[in-house]
């Protein structure tokens, strides 16, 4: 039998486990890494962070809902390279708009597929997910596009408040404004709802389908903008850009405390989360390691979350059926 104080504890470090995890990362590699406290390098992982942020919250909008989003990441590619590829006819921002209409239209067809024809999310966005990756090697013909640089494109990579660029400024708005839709809205609360119980959701008078395929309308749209921000801050795109941020992104989700059957998440958590993975790299870099142990660390601290997500369900059962018994 726990005491009352151990289990208070407890409960408070399950509850805020991520931003511990972050403060352990931060703590340790600022005391361990040489130069990983500096503000070039605090910059530079707030831009990698901006990177995949608007990603994570598409991923987490679609897991809340009890789905999965496998193409978010040749969406960002995709989108990267639309966006350079037209720069030159349309300009920045028609190029921009064209690359976002992609996404969103790629979501858009991911949520016909999971809400209306009812095929398994793992599935089709796997599908959809071969199909954009095709389009964006034919694209890019193997290599990297680039084009002239843009006054923009510095701006958004330049220096703003100390260590903050303005990318990495939008990216964490993004976070906020989609945190009190989830968590403040009656849109959020019913997405939440239909994740933890469709059946339940479609009592209560919910159009569940519409909801699902707004979440991954969503998805596609904001890993899109994603990956046109990136490709206008830089003035080029990259084919295996969103493959770089296929698995940090659907770590940090499920890190960040977002349930992997639905009902339960947070888009500030899924960003706490990216922002410790790309510390956590950013400090090994540091020491000099090479970019596989980089990933070891990441896949560890993610069979970490999960034993430890399996662990606290178990003794939530146990304590329900202890209570069922004594009743």
């Amino acid at each position: 039998m726990h005491s009352p104080a151990w289990r208070t504890v407890a409960g408070f470090a399950a509850r805020r486990r991520i931003w511990l995890l972050l403060l352990a990362v931060w703590g340790v590699m600022a005391a361990c890494a040489p130069h990983f406290a500096t503000g070039p390098n605090t910059a530079s992982i707030l831009k990698a962070a901006a990177t995949h942020l608007p990603a994570a919250i598409g991923l987490t909008l679609v897991m809340v809902a009890g789905q999965l989003d496998l193409s978010f990441g040749s969406a960002m590619s995709l989108a990267g390279m639309v966006t350079v590829t037209l720069q030159p006819k349309l300009g920045w921002s028609g190029a921009m708009g064209v690359a976002l209409a992609c996404g969103a239209l790629l979501g858009a067809v991911n949520g016909l597929l999971v809400a209306r024809a009812r095929v398994n999310s793992f599935i089709a966005t796997l599908g959809t997910m071969t199909i954009v990756q095709g389009l964006v090697n034919i694209l890019s013909r193997g290599g990297t596009l680039a084009v002239e640089e843009f006054a923009a494109g510095d701006w958004l990579e330049g220096p703003w408040l100390s260590v903050l660029c303005p990318r990495a400024a939008l990216a964490a708005l993004l976070v906020v404004a989609f945190e009190l839709l989830l968590q403040r809205t009656r849109w959020g609360r019913n997405l939440l709802l239909v994740g933890a119980n469709a059946t339940t959701a479609r009592y209560a008078g919910l159009n569940a389908p519409g909801y699902l395929q707004t979440a991954f309308t969503l998805s596609g749209l904001l890993a899109a903008f994603g990956g046109a921000l990136f490709a206008v801050s830089v003035s080029s795109a990259n084919p295996l850009m969103g493959e770089s941020s296929l698995m940090v992104v659907i770590a940090a989700v499920i890190i960040g405390g977002t349930s992997m059957q639905g009902g339960r998440g947070s888009v500030v958590a899924s960003a706490a989360a990216v922002l410790a993975l790309v510390s956590l790299s950013s400090g090994l870099s540091c020491m000099g390691a090479r970019p596989e142990a980089q990933m070891l660390a990441s896949g560890l601290v993610l069979g970490a979350s999960v034993l430890y997500d399996a662990w606290m369900a178990r003794a939530a059962r146990l304590r329900k059926g202890s209570r069922d018994a004594r009743g």
